[in-house]
Parts: structure tokens; sequence; C-alpha cells
């Protein structure tokens, strides 16, 4: 991966699960669409609309106490402009699952009073659960039905197929596969699936990826690089935009290794290490509470 290379990677299980999420939709009477809070514009697969169609659907904000609270409120707002309800969670906390029922009630609302009206009383409501993967599915899901009913990892592909999952007496889920799609248009979206590993690392170089996410927090975040890793930023070339090919994101990078004592025999600094440990920081929440994107 370099300054010209786009971020791609859409595996043959996730046409497939395209098909069986197309065939699935006349099971269910809503979708619940996880995206992750950090990211709400880039985790959301533009496939999904055409997808979906025209069945109810809810967005969640899932791994929300990671992001900026701010941040977060915009989004909802954003969202409940356009007439779509949104709900933040946390799939690790648990925070605001009830919430999240909540809202779901709410969204199917007409639906339950046509049921009971045809007397069809405490017919659950069967819910599709998409999103891409590594946005937190699996463990909100856990959160929801009170036991692991999924398996849970930090890494995205984890879930390969479709299955039903009883919440409780008023909801049944169906899980689906993380869906990416199969090309990012726009290269900002590419790298920033990759800063909270939607993307597996493996298939990217990830020094660049990491000066690239220090040139991002450099714009939006320059106090959280400050307080984690305790460089000054001071000294930093003024005409950062004329810069290319990492130079400003690279620099921090080195100072950051540096100061974390990260180096080679003979004194070189250790980038790559430096890298690992910048990203993984960022996706465990210690650099502080970050949204990489705002509504437009």
């Amino acid at each position: 991966m370099s300054e010209n290379t786009q971020v791609q990677w859409f595996p043959g299980h996730m046409a497939k699960t395209r098909r069986i999420m197309r065939s699935s939709l006349k099971l269910v009477d809503a979708v619940a669409e996880i995206t992750d809070a950090r990211i709400p514009y880039s985790s959301r697969n533009p496939e999904m609309d055409s997808l979906v169609g025209n069945k109810p659907r809810i967005i969640v904000l899932n791994k929300s106490d990671s992001a900026d609270e701010t941040a977060t409120s915009q989004w909802i707002d954003f969202y409940k402009r356009n007439g779509i309800l949104a709900v933040a969670t946390d799939c690790r906390s648990g925070k605001n699952i009830n919430r999240f029922k909540s809202a779901l009630a709410e969204l199917m609302s007409d639906k339950t009073k046509a049921w009971n009206e045809k007397g069809m009383n405490g017919r659950p409501i069967r819910l599709m659960i998409v999103g891409i993967p590594n946005v937190g599915k699996s463990s909100l899901i856990n959160k929801l039905a009170g036991y692991n009913c999924t398996r849970v990892e930090d890494r995205p592909g984890v879930t390969r197929g479709a299955q039903w999952i009883k919440v409780d007496d008023n909801i049944e889920l169906l899980d689906m596969p993380g869906v990416l799609w199969p090309k990012f248009e726009d290269k900002d979206v590419g790298e920033r699936l990759a800063f909270t590993g939607a993307v597996k690392d493996q298939v990217l170089d990830i020094e660049y990826l990491a000066c690239r996410f220090l040139e991002l927090m450099l714009e939006i975040y320059p106090e959280c690089i400050v307080s984690r890793y305790g460089i000054s930023l001071d000294d930093l070339p003024e005409n950062r935009d004329e810069l290319s090919g990492c130079v400003i994101g690279f620099e921090l990078l080195e100072r950051i290794a540096k100061k974390r004592g990260f180096l080679l025999s003979g004194g070189d600094v250790n980038t790559e290490r430096c890298a690992i440990t910048v990203m993984d920081e960022f996706r465990a929440g210690k650099l502080g509470r970050i949204t990489l994107e705002l509504p437009k």
C-alpha cells in the first residue's frame, strides 16, 4: 500500500453474502444496519440502500464509547433530519442496549398494531442484522440476547454464515456476515476502514497506514497525539498541505518511536513496531474518544 494505492478487499464469501441477503429479506420485517460510530459514513455499505429496498430500517452507531460524543449527536441529528431512525450503542459495555430495543419498538409500532388487529398478538419482530466487518455486530447481538450466542473476535470476517438468534419473545434476529463492497471509490473511505480494522492488516502497509492516520489526527485531534505520546508539534513544517508522501506522518511516527524507545540494533528507530502500536492504541480507545468524520 502506497500513497497512490486504494484499499481493495472483496473476498468471494462477501459476494455470496449479498445473494443470501437478497433472498432472506422476505423472511424479515425490518433491518438494523450496524455502523462504527468513529466512522459513521465510511462504515456504511453504499450498496445497502439498494439491497434493503423499502424495508423499515434502523441505523446503529456502535462503539459509541470510543467516539466523540458531540460528533455522535451530530450524526443522530443528521439521520433524523433525513427521516432515518438512529441510535448510539456500545457493544462492550452494553450501554444503550435498552434504547435500541425502544427504538425498534418505535420503528415497528404501526406493524405491531396491525398484527394485533389481525389477532397475531405476540408475533415477534424478525430483524435482519447487517453491517461491514468489525463494527461489533456479534458483540451487540450477544448483549441483546444476554448470552454468547455468536462467535466474537476483534478481527474482520468472523461471521461467515447467516444464523437465527432469539433475543426474547418479542425479537428474533437474522445475523448476516459482514459485507464490504467491490470497490472503494473514495480513497479516504478505504483508509478510514483500514484505520478501524475493518480491513485485515495483513493486506496493508502498516507504516503507511499509521502515517496517514497520524496526518489525519494532526488535522482534527492534535491534542490527542500530544497527550498520548508526549511529543511536541511546534516545530512541524507549516506548509503541510504542500508536502506529499506522508512526510509529516512519518516525522510524527519517528518522534513517537524515539519517545517510546522503539529502536533497532545500530540505533535506528523501529517505525514498523511503532506503527503497529499506534494503530492498536487507536483501536483500543487509548488515544481518547475520536470520530474521524462528520456529517456533510
